[in-house]
């Protein structure tokens, strides 16, 4: 069966310009007055964040015995952040896997060295199934770092990431963003929030964007448009509901990324912006549903019941060549395109959360808790496209081969048939937890946790449509029931009201199959079935200051991560529970204002890697040993970022920006090392206030047009970042 795809521009040029005429118009109106919210969420005029979004931090972000970056909303509007990917690259200490046959393609985050895939939440509901996250419906981001797998349930070995949506709230504001920029940028971004009154108010954010992979001529696109509505009643009252959709679609042009060399070493040397795709074949598809129905109840002002109940329903499907050096194509001069990587998922998920939170007093010791119950399911069908390749020589007689250094990119002749449902994930989990910030003095606090989870997943082939997609292995189901502990404990010290020093242990447990068959983390097979959950431990200690009148905040944590019991493979090629690995490092951070006019957002992360017991990598009979003492693969030993503006007149702001990681290397080989290299990158920006009601921002990034590398795959290739771009976008809010 030939496949013929086609692809339609999102954001059409017609919508792009009507908005744009809306917005010059609302330009004129300087004597609108901006209506006053009376709403609580998170701060859009600060860098700094004192709380979380997420009640289970039972205490202010100032007394929490733990590392917690929260990327604002300010800091993702001002850096123009569209993506979870760019979101986290103000984050030091994050680095990025990329996607390959069994890595599925999607946001895979290194936190502190650990895979953090299955550790993203929405709202502190787990959202681990494989998407390109999109920030249009974003209030902030929220990482926390060192294991937290009481916070969060399995997972969270190096951290865990949740994303704290846009929701209805008191006060009528409407505000919105049109863009445009080089390489075929466009966006718009409406956000509306209606306050009707006793208690009632609805939002609606729609979005939708388009742009061609900057520095790339005619490569990489990337089309995406979204929706979230939510209603909430109650406001004000002590019985709340909250009604809420999330919807996102994408259809992008692929990347296909640049290969290493067989050998090691960086990314082979070739011009920067080159693309290896298929136009006519690859493909990128994503919808994702999410439905969520929130319940508060208030007792008294010290005491609150909820429950969260969320279903999410995701699709993916995509065609990736792989630039491929299997075959020794690429020291030859050629890069053989004719494996394409493809996946064909559809996972259903549901989830419930009883949570009851408030405060109480045991004599002069005082309590601030969260304790709950909570219960998911998730079931995840997936396929695959078959695309035969006709020949993996690389000749000039070949069509499904290019040069190395000058791809062409002729039309694919060949034939794709899709294959679907060649697999089925049913994950369930069933946790308790509690949570305690004990207060005995206003100098002495203690937070305690505990938590536990019954983790059950299987993993069941359709032997019929594998046999009928000529698939080599028929594949042998599995089953693996779980049940653990995890804890936390720390001490905070108070030497002052804005001061805190803090001594943490916490715990995370990575349970076979957490990757409930739409990850790559730890994905459910016969050979690991019967093994033991993996555990790791963090130990932390910290100190946080308030600072310039308590508007600007600097932290410091020093910290060691040591994850036992890795499920690796041994001599013979079978799996075990031997492996050792551990994380040595410290940060420091600051946000927030230094004057009225200077604000700042800083990090800087130190990562020390050592694989302890690494184990063997078997292919077929053939097993090559990976020997200890060398770092761990995604880990940058020196990251640092930058963001600072300062108004230097009422109407004019400018910002300024760096980036900068270290080597990062991606496999564990000693022979044939291969990574990405280091790299500082430059951003800049200026924001020009026409009335109170709208400002004309303009932001310019990678200003020296570096050529630098955002993500790899161990085993084949690694992804280029964006080349020098700029936006230029009306941003209004009434």
């Amino acid at each position: 069966m030939s496949f013929i795809k086609t692809r339609k521009k999102i954001v059409s040029s017609a919508i792009a310009s009507s908005l744009s005429v809306v917005a010059v118009s609302a330009i004129a109106q300087d004597d609108v007055s901006h209506l006053p919210t009376i709403h609580a969420e998170a701060s859009t005029d600060s860098l700094k964040v004192d709380n979380s979004a997420n009640k289970k931090y039972v205490a202010p972000l100032l007394d929490t015995p733990k590392s917690v970056t929260v990327v604002s909303q300010k800091l993702l509007q001002d850096t123009v952040s569209n993506s979870l990917t760019q979101a986290l690259q103000n984050v030091p200490g994050i680095t990025f896997a990329a996607g390959e046959g069994g890595t599925p393609f999607g946001d895979t985050p290194y936190i502190r060295g650990y895979s953090s895939q299955s550790s993203i939440y929405i709202d502190g509901v787990r959202n681990a199934t494989l998407q390109n996250r999109d920030m249009f419906a974003i209030e902030q981001v929220e990482v926390t770092k060192g294991s937290s797998s009481t916070l969060s349930g399995g997972g969270g070995v190096g951290g865990s990431i949740n994303l704290v949506t846009k929701q209805a709230h008191q006060g009528d504001v409407y505000q919105g963003t049109v863009a445009a920029g080089t390489d075929d940028y466009r966006q718009i971004q409406l956000d509306a929030n209606k306050d009707f009154g006793n208690g009632v108010a609805g939002r609606v954010v729609v979005m939708g964007h388009q742009n061609d992979k900057p520095g790339q001529s005619n490569g990489a696109e990337y089309n995406r448009v979204g929706l979230a509505p939510s209603i909430a009643w109650g406001l004000g009252t002590a019985n709340r509901g909250l009604l809420s959709y999330y919807y996102l679609q994408s259809d992008d042009e692929p990347d296909a990324g640049i290969p290493f060399p067989t050998t090691g070493g960086r990314p082979v040397s070739v011009k920067q912006g080159i693309y290896y795709g298929w136009k006519n074949r690859d493909f990128d598809k994503r919808e994702n549903h999410i439905g969520t129905f929130k319940l508060e109840h208030d007792f008294n002002d010290n005491l609150t019941l909820s429950n969260v109940v969320n279903y999410t329903k995701s699709k993916t499907d995509y065609i990736y060549t792989n630039a491929d050096d299997s075959k020794g194509n690429v020291a030859n001069g050629y890069v053989w395109r004719g494996h394409a990587l493809s996946r064909i998922a559809d996972t259903d998920a549901f989830s419930d959360q009883l949570a009851l939170n408030g405060k109480f007093n045991t004599g002069f010791v005082k309590h601030s808790f969260n304790t709950g119950v909570e219960f998911s399911y998730q079931k995840t069908d997936l396929g695959l496209y078959i695309a035969p390749p006709t020949s993996s020589t690389c000749t000039p007689a070949n069509y499904q081969c290019t040069s190395l250094y000058n791809p062409t990119n002729p039309d694919y002749l060949g034939s794709i048939t899709a294959y679907s449902d060649m697999s089925s994930t049913r994950s369930h989990n069933t946790a308790l937890y509690a949570l305690d910030s004990i207060e005995f003095s206003p100098q002495w606090l203690m937070n305690l946790g505990v938590r536990w989870d019954k983790f059950d997943t299987s993993l069941k082939y359709n032997k019929e449509s594998m046999t009928y997609a000529g698939v080599a292995s028929t594949g042998n189901n599995a089953e693996s029931d779980s049940d653990f502990f995890s804890y936390q404990a720390g001490l905070v010290f108070k030497p002052t009201e804005n001061g805190s020093i803090y001594a943490d242990y916490a715990t995370s447990v990575n349970p076979v199959g957490i990757g409930q068959g739409d990850s790559s983390e730890s994905s459910i097979s016969p050979s690991i079935q019967d093994l033991s959950p993996e555990k790791a431990r963090t130990y932390e200690v910290g100190t946080k200051w308030d600072i310039f009148n308590k508007r600007a905040n600097v932290t410091a944590a020093i910290f060691r991560t040591e994850k036992q019991n890795t499920r690796i493979q041994d001599a013979t090629g079978l799996y075990t529970n031997v492996g050792n690995s551990k994380v040595d490092g410290f940060e420091l951070g600051l946000n927030g204002h230094i004057t009225n006019k200077w604000e700042v957002s800083a990090g800087y992360s130190y990562l020390d890697s050592e694989l302890k017991t690494p184990g063997y990598s078997c292919r077929g009979t053939t097993c090559t040993a990976t020997p200890a003492g060398g770092p761990i693969p995604f880990v940058a030993k020196n990251s640092a970022t930058l963001w600072s503006t300062y108004k230097v007149l009422p109407q004019l702001t400018v910002g300024a920006g760096a980036q900068y990681k270290d080597n990062v290397y991606v496999n564990s080989s000693t022979t044939a090392e291969k990574y990405m290299p280091a790299y500082t990158i430059y951003n800049a920006m200026a924001k020009y206030e026409v009335n109170p009601n709208v400002n004309l921002q303009l932001n310019v990034n990678n200003i020296s047009d570096k050529r630098y590398f955002t993500s790899a795959h161990a085993a084949h290739y690694a992804f280029e970042g964006d080349g020098r771009n700029a936006v230029l976008a009306i941003n209004f809010k009434y």
